[in-house]
């Protein structure tokens, strides 16, 4: 199994995030099978195009809330990181309180 489980929308609490906060969080290392996705479907082209990360930040967003991890935003990153066989993802993760 690629990622611990497979979800469908984000279950944490808005966090208000943006892309500048983001920027501001120094990535690191998560592992994919200890990510739980908040999105159940990826585009294709996403996953195909090399210019994906062009617009945006190059590392994939994470959520860590009530002891999960939640991939926010960067499926796309995490699947081409599992197509080549590397178990780990680099991410800037959010720390966000346990309700």
């Amino acid at each position: 199994m690629i990622f611990k489980r497979v979800g469908d929308g984000r279950p944490y609490p808005e966090h208000g995030l943006s892309s500048g906060g983001w920027a501001k969080i120094p990535p690191r290392q998560v592992r994919l099978d200890q990510l739980v996705t908040t999105r159940d479907t990826l585009r294709l082209a996403d996953l195909l195009d090399e210019d994906s990360t062009f617009y945006g930040d190059l590392f994939a967003h994470v959520v860590a809330w009530n002891g999960e991890l939640y991939l926010e935003d960067g499926l796309h990153r995490a699947m081409r990181a599992a197509l080549h066989q590397r178990p780990v993802l680099h991410a800037r993760v959010l720390e966000v309180a346990a309700s």
